[in-house]
């Protein structure tokens, strides 16, 4: 390109050259491959201070289906599509439909219950500006939603670990603006989910919720993180989604690996187990 002879063009070519961009505002040099180390940097350390600015002590996860929803809209889904039946009875997709919405009827109930547990646990905690078991979700829908919801709806702050997506996952509207945080990468929202944690809360879901679940157990198996309370929700749903009494006796793991969780159905059993884990046994370090 032939340099322009107007002194005010070259300047103004100067000012848009992607080379005179100050570095940490320069997004196509941040994106290049060679800096990823810096942006796991940058996921790591941002949301910490963020959490430090705002006081928080401890966090309570919540894992579970991002699939299910409250009771409400689940009944008026159902609804919905049994009226359409009485003008296309023989539609076998809308069948198919309507046996889905049936199970996620039945499903509401997790919705409901991760709800009230975010209630009680935020309004036990929160109070006087305390900061303790804040309730910590992946920041959508779902299980997620209910349980920013429910703390939400206790008056109490609550924070959400999105993450993108290749079908971008909207962040719920129940977590606080100020503690709602997005994460490129997996490794590091899971490390966030647990460097503060003083309990882990699992309803019913799948390969996400497996795969974070498992993770947790797995990390306190091998003693790579303190032990904390692991509460599964649904006793009918986990005897079924994974045999743990068949992995005891083909010896794939020990009598005391089935001790680092416990099943519950209600969100007060939920508490219960957190107490049980804190003061029964009166665990160092806990908060009371």
């Amino acid at each position: 390109m032939t340099p322009s002879a107007d002194p005010d063009q070259r300047v103004r070519a100067i000012l848009d050259s992607p080379t005179y961009r100050l570095a940490y505002e320069d997004i196509d040099l941040l994106g290049q491959e060679e800096l990823r180390p810096l942006r796991l940097q940058l996921e790591l350390l941002k949301p910490e201070r963020i959490l430090h600015e705002q006081g928080i002590h401890s966090t309570v996860v919540v894992f579970g289906s991002a699939r299910v929803s409250d009771a409400e809209t689940a009944a008026a889904r159902l609804d919905a599509l049994e009226r359409q039946t009485r003008t296309a009875p023989s539609n076998t997709k809308l069948a198919q439909e309507i046996v889905r919405a049936r199970r996620r009827v039945d499903q509401a109930r997790h919705y409901e219950q991760a709800r009230r547990f975010a209630q009680l646990i935020s309004e036990r905690f929160q109070q006087q500006n305390r900061r303790d078991f804040v309730v910590v979700t992946g920041g959508g829908p779902g299980i997620m939603e209910a349980a920013n919801r429910g703390a939400f709806e206790a008056g109490a702050r609550s924070i959400g670990l999105n993450i993108t997506l290749p079908h971008e996952q909207a962040p719920n509207p129940y977590m606080c603006p100020e503690l709602a945080f997005r994460f490129h990468y997996f490794a590091l929202r899971k490390m966030h989910f647990l460097l503060h944690a003083k309990g882990l809360v699992t309803f019913p879901g799948g390969y996400g919720t497996l795969d974070e679940l498992f993770e947790v157990l797995t990390l306190i198996q091998t003693g790579k993180m303190q032990r904390i309370p692991v509460v599964l929700v649904g006793r009918a749903f986990w005897r079924r989604a994974v045999d743990f009494d068949l992995l005891l006796d083909e010896g794939y793991v020990s009598p005391s690996d089935l001790d680092l969780f416990t099943c519950v159905d209600e969100a007060e059993e939920i508490i219960g187990a957190l107490e049980h884990f804190y003061v029964d046994k009166a665990t160092d370090g806990a908060p009371s």
